[in-house]
Order: C-alpha cells, then sequence, then structure tokens
C-alpha cells in the first residue's frame, strides 16, 4: 500500500511563498519510475491539476501557475516538493500530492494553503 503524506501549507500574504512536501512511503516498486503530482481544490471548484514532475517526461505545469510554481522531485528521498511564488488569493485552496503506479492512483490527504489579500 503507498501511502503520501502532504505538509507546508499555511496562511501567506499575497506576493509571498510557501514549500509544499509530499513524502511517499510504502510498498511502491520504484520511486524513480512513478509519476509525482500535485492537484488543488479551491473554494467553490473541482479539484483541479496543477503540476506534474514525469518520471521521464519533465515538469508540466497548469496555465494558472505556470511561471510562478515549480515541481522538484527528491527520488532518494520518496519526495515531491512544490515551490509556490508570487501567491494569489485564488491560490487558497487544498492541496494533495498524487501518484500513479500501474493504473492505480494514489492521493495524500491535503495541505490547506490560504492566501490572504
Amino acid at each position: 500500500q503507498v501511502q503520501l503524506v502532504e505538509s507546508g501549507g499555511g496562511l501567506v500574504q499575497a506576493g509571498g511563498s510557501l514549500r509544499l512536501t509530499c513524502v511517499v512511503s510504502g510498498t511502491i516498486e520504484s520511486i524513480s519510475t512513478v509519476p509525482l503530482g500535485w492537484h488543488r481544490q479551491t473554494p467553490g471548484k473541482q479539484r483541479e491539476f496543477v503540476a506534474l514532475a514525469s518520471a521521464v517526461d519533465g515538469n508540466t505545469y497548469s496555465g494558472a501557475v505556470k511561471g510562478r510554481f515549480t515541481i522538484t522531485r527528491d527520488n532518494a528521498k520518496s519526495t515531491v516538493y512544490l515551490d509556490m511564488k508570487n501567491l494569489k488569493p485564488e491560490d487558497t485552496g487544498v492541496y494533495y500530492c498524487v501518484t500513479n503506479e500501474r493504473g492505480v492512483s494514489t492521493w495524500g490527504q491535503g495541505t490547506q494553503v490560504t492566501v490572504s489579500s
């Protein structure tokens, strides 16, 4: 069983920065071969894609965060990070880490990010 635990959320003023961390544990065959990503659920909206660190194809970002957020992975630590800069009130929401192994997606419990104006 694969488990993902996020941390690093909090309250920040608009224009500020936060780093989210997601640690992957459990019976995953090889962390270096699976994608690691972040999604978020903002108030009144469905969960949406934020960023993906592919195992082979590099990183991908949503248009809403491109240029402000950076996803990095440290396979040796089974960890993926999301560095968020120039945060905006519309970035407020619960941020979820996700991975997929052999077609099975596993999500973390989420971490709350609140950006005040």
